[in-house]
């Protein structure tokens, strides 16, 4: 399903608001309800060298471009649902965040058609959650989850959040057990910001299943998502590499990313009997080109006094792929062509050299001072892996992958 089709059903959304859907919640009749939910947030970095990005898909952070950064985790989201009938509604989720084109211009997250053909099976057409990790349905509402973002090493594995074409939902329950099963198949469509290239990246046939077992205070969540991914802004780079015979077209073939498959799995487990909570995650991703194979875990607890729950979480992000390559044989070529040979060698081994390892220790403090607001205090610790830049991005002069970096991070988050 295209943008142009999303837009359609946001449009199709206000149809309804506006010719009567009003609000009422009495069983079997129209009603609209609207609520939203926000963040105002601010990010130090003590490296100026490099920005903290958290978001692959951000145009800058928090470091070099601004010592503390505002754009990071600040966003508004406003979302409609419209019940049309017992069985059939509507909703629209539009969010005001950072772009990748540094603009706030908002964007639709959600924008789908839900008919429920009994209270445990339904089927939803349009714009919808990405079901990958355990906080994926609330990856953007902050107040839902106890940190000012949901650890980074894990959640960038797969950064997009959010799939246009039709998902598949069951549940059962065998007495305090409930078993969720979702399944979903469309396409998805990403941004660069111009320090990756600022091209398109395009996800085909994309499918996604997801396990949700819910038993007293416990969840456990396994999910598995796949597409196929083409990153327009690599093509002129390996097509070049295709230029210098059988060395460049293996090359090529090894890294490009034309259409081939990306696979992710993933598993997390929160348990919160209301008094502390302990909460897991891991997943790996392969994608199958030049941005590589990675791992990463995270484990997170706290506990509750009163309006005040501190915590703290350690986590791990691994690379497990190549870091560099020899690239062409300069030695073997004409004269003319080793000053280009040796410009796409570094160009390739730019890319690679991106590839983030780190692990951070986190310790945070989480205060409900108000009904559905609530203020958040966090220092992480993160020492990246030698030669690695970690979640940073935009490195400037002088800057050393590897070291040690210390963030701080103060947001304001609320609900309505």
């Amino acid at each position: 399903m295209t943008t142009r089709s999303c837009n359609h059903l946001v449009f199709f959304a206000l149809a309804c608001v506006c010719s009567g859907v009003v609000a009422d919640t009495r069983e079997g009749t129209p009603f609209l309800s609207i609520n939203g939910y926000g963040t105002l947030g601010v990010v130090h970095s003590n490296d100026d060298k490099a920005d903290y990005i958290g978001d692959l898909l951000r145009p800058n952070g928090a470091g070099y471009t601004r010592s503390w950064s505002a754009d990071i985790d600040s966003r508004i989201g406003l979302q409609a649902l419209a019940g049309i009938t017992p069985k059939l509604s509507v909703v629209v989720q539009l969010v005001s965040e950072q772009r990748y084109d540094n603009s706030y211009r908002p964007t639709t997250e959600w924008a789908n058609v839900k008919y429920e053909f009994t209270p445990d099976f339904s089927v939803r057409i349009g714009r919808f959650v990405q079901p990958t990790f355990l906080f994926a349905d609330t990856r953007k509402v902050a107040y839902t989850y106890p940190w000012v973002r949901p650890p980074t090493e894990v959640y960038r594995l797969v950064p997009t959040s959010h799939n246009d074409g039709v998902d598949v939902s069951y549940s059962v329950q065998f007495g305090e057990l409930v078993q969720t099963l979702v399944a979903s198949y469309g396409n998805l469509d990403a941004q660069s910001p111009d320090r990756l290239g600022g091209g398109k990246s395009e996800g085909r046939d994309t499918f996604s299943a997801m396990s949700t077992t819910e038993y007293g205070s416990a969840t456990l969540r396994i999910s598995y998502h796949q597409t196929h991914l083409t990153i327009v802004d690599f093509n002129s780079l390996f097509d070049a590499f295709r230029q210098f015979g059988t060395e460049g077209m293996e090359i090529a073939d090894r890294y490009d990313s034309d259409g081939d498959r990306v696979k992710f799995l993933g598993i997390g487990i929160n348990y919160d009997p209301g008094q502390w909570f302990v909460i897991g995650e891991a997943g790996a991703v392969d994608y199958q080109n030049v941005l590589g194979k990675s791992t990463a875990w995270y484990i997170s607890a706290g506990y509750r006094f009163g309006t005040l729950t501190p915590y703290a979480s350690f986590a791990k992000l691994n690379y497990t792929d190549m870091t560099s390559d020899p690239g062409l044989t300069l030695s073997s070529l004409p004269p003319h062509l080793v000053g280009p040979a040796a410009g796409l060698n570094a160009g390739l081994n730019d890319i690679l050299g991106r590839a983030a390892a780190q692990e951070t220790t986190t310790v945070g403090l989480r205060w409900d001072f108000m009904q559905n607001v609530a203020l958040k205090l966090q220092y992480e610790f993160i020492q990246r892996d030698d030669g690695s830049p970690g979640t940073f991005g935009n490195p400037q002069p002088g800057f050393e992958p590897g070291g040690d970096v210390d963030l701080f991070s103060a947001s304001i988050n609320f609900v309505f």
